[in-house]
């Protein structure tokens, strides 16, 4: 029972990594993609998902808003030997509003 408990909690901890890790790479994606908005979607979402990469994450959907962009990142996680997920996130950014 103990066991079990604890590949409970090592899994969970797993997943909450992984989320914060999707986090992570939604937001730096979406800041680098900002910058390049100006330049078209092609630009600006492939430079989200270079740096989105580099973070850890897989670019799953891109957007642009306006002078907004909306980045959605995965990453994929196996908190337990047997169970395979996929932890995702969005972002958002653009210039200030007033």
């Amino acid at each position: 029972m103990l066991v079990l408990v604890g590949l409970l909690g090592a899994g969970l901890g797993a997943a909450r990594c992984a989320r914060h890790q999707a986090r992570n790479a939604a937001d730096f994606g979406a800041l680098a993609g900002a910058a390049r908005v100006l330049e078209g979607a092609a630009a600006a979402c492939g430079r989200a998902a270079d740096l989105g990469a580099a973070n850890g994450g897989r670019l799953t959907a891109c957007r642009l808003d306006g002078l907004d962009i909306v980045v959605t990142m995965e990453v994929t996680v196996t908190p337990l030997p047997w169970l395979t997920r996929a932890a995702t996130a969005t972002s958002r950014a653009g210039p200030a509003r007033g």
